[in-house]
């Protein structure tokens, strides 16, 4: 405790200074600093450190540290939930996109709201009975333990990596350019608190960081967003009018195809969208939270009205930022707008900004300092969630059933998860930085593709398809994981516009592969199912009907630990 004490004093007491390290941003200049913003910054750190602290001294067991009990309510966890799943990307990339391209912007938010359903119906309910920690016990259940562990571990960590890249990119770039930060020290700002509150606080403090934030960003953009419409006597339709006659593609924004004119692009995309999120490491794991079946059914329907009620706002920011933003000279660049003539390329810090830049436009300078501090709070909440998959696959999937064999003493499992927490920090923060310049919306299109090629068919199959064998879903989860590393390096979007290679030179002309890697593993899967006619293979297939039961009746089941 002595320890956590002396890291969070150090934190909370660099904080105003590294803020004043006036860093080049882009076009060399230099941000003036925020005090406003610092303030609320150091209040809401200090307030989640003490949580950490709170947390800490209640967390003794694994279960504690993994699932924090399984003591959290359905309202509690579909917070968490939605602060878990509401990421800088949700907040800044989506109202970018609307700001850029209009009604085709939301593509994305439509893409990652269809998912919810599909966890609700699906699996929701199947994973509170069956698993403990994490998604790997549901797919082990009764398949080869070894085997299945190693694979939900690698598809775990590759989904985890690109995703904690991509937050920690955008963590550094927001910082970096509303306080005139250096980039580095951003980078290692954010990857510090995360590992505080993770080796730390756990599952426990992890919960509370997410529910905060949620708070804090649904009462943020509520604010924005009837702060728009109050200007244009609340009618929609005024706010649409006004967008057609600023935004250079005028009545175009109304309409889809702007941002994707390929159906197979968008249908692919669609597909990692809506698939992804049913095998995304770090939100299957919140199921484990509450104490039943039925508490989890209840947070993902608070988790699907926070996030549905979300996306419907930022819908109202991207529009709202198209007549206030790209009007405002006070938020262009002047050389860029003398260039193209055009305010929605000239916005100042690029398009994800447009979220912050309104937020100034309709509260001034203090509510700029609250968005700003809810985006960083933002992102902490998202990387901690992350940084907590990442080590419990380690720890739980790996070292406690594959190199011990289920017999780990528990407080070498959590020491193993903490180590592993510090590790993934450094990693985070190292590839934070040497990713600085790098396509950051295509490695969350990445992460999404490849939980939606390994995670979810094996997930999904090992639920509900008796003939599936260890065999079938290592191979076929092995071929979807490839399949979709391979399929978004060799696309336009990494090949050509991130590794700098000619126009029109890349193997795949498709940007997202979810639409054949998730073809390639669910056939791969049933395909060696049905062939393999192994020992193991039977005994598989034997376990389907125990399992079933459990699966629907949660008998037998990890209860709730009670504190």
């Amino acid at each position: 405790m002595k320890r956590f004490a002396f890291l969070s004093v150090i934190l909370l007491a660099s904080m105003p200074t590294i803020a004043l390290a006036a860093g080049a941003i882009e076009g060399g200049s230099k941000q003036a600093t925020n005090w406003s913003a610092i303030g609320m910054f150091v209040g809401f750190v200090g307030l989640t450190l003490a949580i950490t602290y709170w947390a800490a001294k209640r967390t003794a067991s694994a279960a504690d540290f993994y699932s924090a009990g399984g003591g959290i309510t359905g309202f509690q966890n579909g917070l968490a939930i939605a602060g878990d799943y509401m990421s800088a990307a949700s907040f800044l990339g989506i109202s970018g996109l609307v700001y850029t391209s209009g009604y085709d912007g939301l593509i994305y938010s439509v893409g990652w709201l269809v998912g919810w359903p599909i966890v609700t119906f699906l699996i929701a309910e199947q994973l509170r009975n069956l698993g403990k920690f994490t998604f790997a016990d549901v797919t082990s259940f009764r398949l080869g333990q070894t085997e299945i562990r190693i694979l939900a571990a690698c598809g775990s960590l590759v989904t985890v990596a690109f995703y904690l890249i991509a937050q920690m990119v955008g963590a550094g770039k927001l910082i970096q350019l509303l306080f005139g930060l250096d980039y580095w020290i951003a980078v290692v700002l954010v990857g510090g608190l995360m590992m505080i509150y993770v080796t730390f606080g756990g599952m426990k403090a992890t919960t509370w960081v997410q529910i905060i934030k949620a708070v804090l960003l649904l009462s943020g953009a509520t604010f924005m967003a009837g702060a728009v419409l109050y200007k244009f006597g609340f009618s929609p339709e005024a706010l649409f009018t006004k967008a057609t006659e600023v935004h250079p593609k005028k009545l175009a924004i109304m309409e889809p195809g702007t941002l994707i004119s390929n159906p197979l692009s968008a249908i692919s995309l669609g597909l990692a969208l809506m698939f992804g999120t049913a095998g995304l490491p770090h939100i299957l794991m919140r199921f484990f939270t509450v104490k039943d079946a039925q508490a989890a059914r209840k947070s993902v329907f608070y988790a699907t009205g926070f996030i549905g009620y979300f996306y419907i706002l930022t819908f109202i920011i991207g529009f709202g930022a198209i007549t206030l933003v790209s009007t405002d000279a006070m938020f262009l660049d002047g050389s860029i707008l003398e260039k193209t003539k055009s305010g929605i390329a000239a916005i100042k810090g690029g398009s994800n900004m447009a979220a912050i830049h309104l937020a100034n436009a309709v509260g001034g300078n203090l509510f700029l300092g609250f968005i700003s501090a809810v985006a960083f709070a933002t992102i902490l909440a998202v990387v901690s969630g992350l940084a907590l998959a990442g080590a419990s696959s380690i720890s739980h999937d790996l070292y406690g059933m594959v190199i011990k064999g289920g017999n780990a003493n528990e407080q070498d499992e959590i020491r193993v998860s903490k180590i592993a927490t510090l590790v993934l920090g450094v990693l985070a923060i190292f590839l934070g930085i040497v990713f600085e310049n790098q396509n950051v919306a295509f490695m969350v299109g990445l992460a999404f593709a490849i939980a939606a090629s390994c995670n979810f068919p094996v997930l999904v199959m090992s639920i509900f398809w008796k003939g599936l064998t260890t065999r079938g879903a290592v191979i076929g989860g092995f071929l979807g994981l490839v399949s979709a590393v391979v399929g978004v390096v060799l696309s336009p979007a990494v090949w050509e516009v991130t590794l700098g290679f000619a126009k029109g030179s890349a193997p795949i002309r498709l940007d997202n592969p979810a639409l054949f890697s998730m073809a390639i593993a669910f056939v791969g899967i049933w395909l060696v199912s049905v062939l393999d006619r192994s020992k193991r293979a039977a005994v598989d297939r034997d376990g389907f009907d125990a399992q079933y039961v459990r699966s629907q009746t949660g008998i037998g089941a990890a209860s709730a630990t009670a504190h």
